[in-house]
């Protein structure tokens, strides 16, 4: 917890980060408000007869992004700083609701409020994306459950419906394909549970089995009145890929249904960046590079909607840039996510990671 508090210049110690702003002289800015001071900020203050200042007072955390940066660079972020697309945000009384609303979905699939209960499900999302015309995911934000089959269902469900609202879907499709992803894992409900919870790499044999949850879970609602073919074929189609590689019926992309061809590349980032048993979790960046590597297997006009939808380095996160320096991120681009706008922390040069040729060497690692 901070608090402005003021003191005495000759009382400042580098780093302390001022409340204010402080002009010289002429009217120009000396120090931005939110800067860190040095000594060659210390003693100018001294100099001009600026005794005493207000500054920001509370624990120090050396990763604070607004605690490290020089006096230069905080003039920069100030300057170029613009704020993230608005995410999906999950209350705590919502995903309480939400956890256990998917429990019951799929420790229940027989049960006469199945339907009712993946509505309330899907309707406590719809709300979360409308309310705040959310048109991004931050996955580590969603967490409804520690156990995966629950929370990648959701996962699925909120990053597809955000992917139908980039493709400009209506709200009754946004509502369907989210319907579509809580349920397109609900086959596995009929899988042996010693290969559904097997901590380690299937066989040959046991992954055929598993491989038929979609076909399982498509028979488990497809005489159900209130979901629609689209639904149902969301759910038996989402493992089938653009090239014929797919299953369970190795469609190519003129057979797969539009909702398969979202889900199925919400279902793979989830998997991705997920940690299992048998598997550390991908790194979002590596997801979403191995993501952009699957181009003859995922639809290239859901994997835009994906690529639009994604933060990976939010506004004012700090990075490390393969230059050596780091930086503070100011603005993103939504056409290329792995390379947002960032200002060095130190030296305050404006990276311009997108679109400046003279930036093309740099990444971030």
């Amino acid at each position: 917890m901070t608090r402005r508090k003021y003191m005495r210049t000759r009382q400042l110690k580098p780093g302390m980060i001022i409340d204010q702003v402080i002009k010289d002289r002429t009217g120009r800015n000396l120090v931005v408000q939110g800067s860190a001071v040095d000594e060659y900020i210390i003693d100018s203050l001294i100099k001009m007869g600026i005794m005493s200042v207000y500054i920001r007072d509370g624990e120090y955390n050396p990763d604070d992004p607004d605690k490290i940066l020089s006096p230069r660079a905080a003039a920069k972020v100030k300057e170029l700083r613009t704020d993230d697309r608005s995410k999906v945000r999950l209350t705590d009384s919502v995903k309480k609701r939400v956890s256990e609303g998917i429990q019951f979905v799929y420790n229940n699939p027989d049960s006469d409020e199945f339907v009712q209960a993946t509505d309330t499900i899907t309707d406590a999302l719809m709300t979360a994306i409308t309310e705040n015309d959310a048109i991004a995911v931050d996955i580590n934000a969603l967490k409804t459950s520690d156990e995966y089959t629950f929370k990648h269902s959701v996962d699925v469900a909120t990053i597809s419906m955000i992917l139908a609202k980039q493709l400009d879907m209506s709200e009754k499709e946004i509502h369907e394909i989210g319907v579509t992803g809580l349920l397109h894992d609900i086959g596995k409900t009929k899988v042996p549970p010693e290969i559904l919870n097997k901590p380690a790499r299937l066989t040959d044999e046991e992954f055929a089995i598993m491989k038929k949850h979609s076909l399982f879970g498509y028979h488990m609602i497809k005489d159900r009145p209130e979901f629609n073919n689209a639904i149902c074929m969301g759910v038996l189609q989402h493992h089938e890929k653009i090239n014929g590689h797919g299953y369970p019926l190795g469609f190519d992309e003129h057979k797969i249904c539009p909702y398969a061809k979202i889900l199925s590349i919400a279902d793979i980032y989830d998997a991705l960046v997920t940690k299992r048993s048998y598997k550390e979790a991908f790194s979002q960046r590596d997801a979403v590079e191995m993501i952009m590597s699957m181009t003859n297997e995922l639809d290239i006009t859901a994997m835009k909607a994906f690529l639009g939808s994604m933060i990976l380095y939010p506004v004012d996160s700090i990075v490390q840039l393969s230059n050596g320096e780091k930086a503070r991120v100011v603005r993103n681009n939504e056409h290329y996510i792995l390379r947002p706008t960032v200002v060095g922390v130190d030296s305050g040069r404006v990276y311009n990671l997108g679109d400046d040729l003279k930036c093309a060497s740099i990444i971030i690692l």
